[in-house]
């Protein structure tokens, strides 16, 4: 019998109404006649489904305004969802709004570390304090408990604990992803959803910054969904790989699996983009035409088509669904490139 995973996302979509263009007039004649709905819909997130494992990293790639920033805080429940349904250990989460949700229990079970650690951690916090701040909302520690709490986790994520008095401005840019680290992990979370968190460090810095991730997953057990640019790194840390494009997943399965045999022509394009100076011309892939509106997109229009190499009248006709193989690699293309055979 197949285990249960941690996290389960289903039909999950956001969308976000935009203020309607015209004159006011024109803005009411619409409305008259295309009724309480007219008003344009940004679809930043249609439809997602996917799984993560108890003890799994799996990696969110695509490119920037793809929706994988709006679907990560939706997972964290930092904001609400349209539709759709989140649940973490079999527990349903959407049940209360996203306002309500850090005072309940289940806050302590998923946690997040953000792109820019300067950007989120309070400046008006020590690096004590932005460690402590969780523990005492989220565990109700205080006294000589908080501090035994705040220094331990400090040390295991390599943070010198002379540093825990000062400031954010006073901290190095590895310094404060440590912070940003351990405000995430002081609690104990299940789930670590990790943003970009090596995006505005330097190369030397991300190095180390990964290889702390890497450990801490070992000791805590904890699952992470990582989201990066970088698609390197995801191959490097990732079990598995979901792939975005304005809104939808188009492709996942194991992370070597999509590098290696990439099925969906997007994420061919993706990694054909990596600096390779091995790798042939007939092997080099450039999109052509415009990124199709996400602004009440047609449903039954595959979103890629407009730059896809593939493309044929049936991708402006009907959607793709995504649809996994034998070895459970899925894309959702009506002309899926080969997989590798499981």
């Amino acid at each position: 019998m197949k285990p249960e995973p941690l996290l389960d996302v289903a039909e999950l979509s956001k969308r976000y109404v935009l203020k309607p263009q015209g004159s006011p007039v024109a803005r009411l004649v619409r409305r008259l006649k295309k009724g309480p709905e007219a008003a344009p819909r940004l679809h930043a997130v249609d439809d997602v489904s996917f799984t993560i494992g108890r003890g799994e990293t799996v990696g969110l790639v695509g490119e920037s305004g793809c929706g994988k920033s709006t679907l990560v805080r939706l997972v964290a429940r930092l904001i609400d969802a349209n539709d759709g349904s989140i649940r973490l250990a079999g527990q349903e989460l959407t049940h209360r709004r996203a306002r309500d949700f850090a005072t309940t229990p289940e806050r302590v079970k998923i946690q997040m570390v953000f792109q820019d650690a300067g950007e989120s951690i309070n400046p008006r916090f020590s690096a004590f304090e932005a460690i402590a701040d969780p523990l005492k909302r989220l565990r109700g520690l205080g006294g000589d408990a908080l501090r035994a709490k705040v220094e331990e986790t400090a040390t295991r994520c390599g943070l010198p604990l002379e540093l825990l008095p000062r400031f954010s401005h006073q901290l190095s840019g590895g310094q404060r992803a440590r912070v940003g680290i351990a405000r995430a992990i002081s609690v104990e979370p299940e789930l670590l959803i990790l943003d970009e968190p090596t995006a505005a460090l330097d190369v030397s810095v991300q190095v180390v910054i990964l290889q702390l991730l890497e450990k801490l997953k070992r000791e805590l057990g904890m699952s992470y969904l990582f989201v990066s640019h970088d698609l390197n790194v995801v191959r490097l840390l990732c079990d598995r790989v979901l792939v975005m494009y304005l809104g939808k997943i188009v492709e996942t399965g194991p992370a070597e699996t999509v590098f290696s045999h990439p099925r969906h022509p997007y994420t061919k394009a993706l990694i054909a983009a990596l600096p390779d100076a091995n790798r042939p011309a007939s092997e080099r892939v450039r999109l052509a035409g415009e990124i199709a509106s996400p602004v009440d997109p047609d449903p039954n229009t595959c979103r890629f088509v407009g730059r896809c190499p593939l493309a044929r009248a049936e991708c402006r006709e009907a959607m793709p669904i995504l649809e996994a193989n034998s070895s459970g690699h899925a894309a959702a293309c009506h002309f899926a490139l080969p997989g590798k055979a499981s």
